[in-house]
């Protein structure tokens, strides 16, 4: 028997595919950087989106990407609108997805930790 998903997220995954095409495609500010759409959660009445975004770089270039993509969010709003079957597109609201930096910082903590404690030969 398949597997039912639920519409929100169904809705949750288009919103991802078609948000990495857009940002990549139409947003033209330079201060955006190297930016990836690694998550998105739409609430069950489907008014708000949260989009987690990861951001290559670190301190004032992932805050000045989320800067850009806040003031963008109309402007990605109604092209999802476009392009997008919805009765009503949610609003937009971007966070920074930190989870890769702390994968990366947690796993250079392991690194060095078993490279402390290796057993001489």
């Amino acid at each position: 028997m398949p597997r039912e998903f639920s519409r929100s997220l169904r809705v949750a995954e288009q919103l991802q595919r078609e948000l990495a095409v857009l940002i990549r495609d139409d947003v033209k500010d330079p201060r955006l950087g190297m930016v990836s759409i690694s998550g998105v959660e739409v609430s069950r009445d489907m008014a708000h989106a949260k989009i987690f975004v990861s951001v290559l770089g670190e301190g004032q270039v992932a805050q000045e990407s989320l800067e850009v993509l806040t003031r963008a969010a109309s402007f990605l709003r109604r092209e999802l609108g476009r392009r997008m079957l919805l009765r009503s597109v949610p609003q937009l609201r971007f966070i920074h997805d930190r989870s890769l930096e702390e994968g990366a910082r947690m796993s250079a903590l392991i690194d060095t930790a078993l490279g402390k404690h290796k057993p001489d030969p």
